[in-house]
């Protein structure tokens, strides 16, 4: 497992009742059950990890303050 989903998974343990987001170059991503919600309210594709079967989705780091407002309006926290 990598160094990035270990560390996803122990803030997400501290932070169940946020969505988290990771800066992963041009993009921000997140994974597991947070991929399925962001998918859900932003309507973005939610891709599986084959090897890993594991849920991801992401958006272009620059649309930030666009689908920040939304995930907030629907009642998301996010970090």
């Amino acid at each position: 497992m990598s160094k990035m989903i270990e560390t996803f998974k122990m803030l997400k343990e501290k932070h169940p009742d946020a969505v988290i987001l990771f800066r992963v170059g041009d993009f921000y991503e997140t994974y597991f059950e947070d991929a399925k919600k962001l998918s859900e309210v932003l309507g973005v594709t939610l891709t599986r990890q084959a090897k890993t079967e594991m849920d991801l989705t992401g958006f272009p780091y620059h649309a930030l303050d666009t689908y920040l407002p939304k995930l907030i309006r629907v009642g998301l926290r996010v970090a």
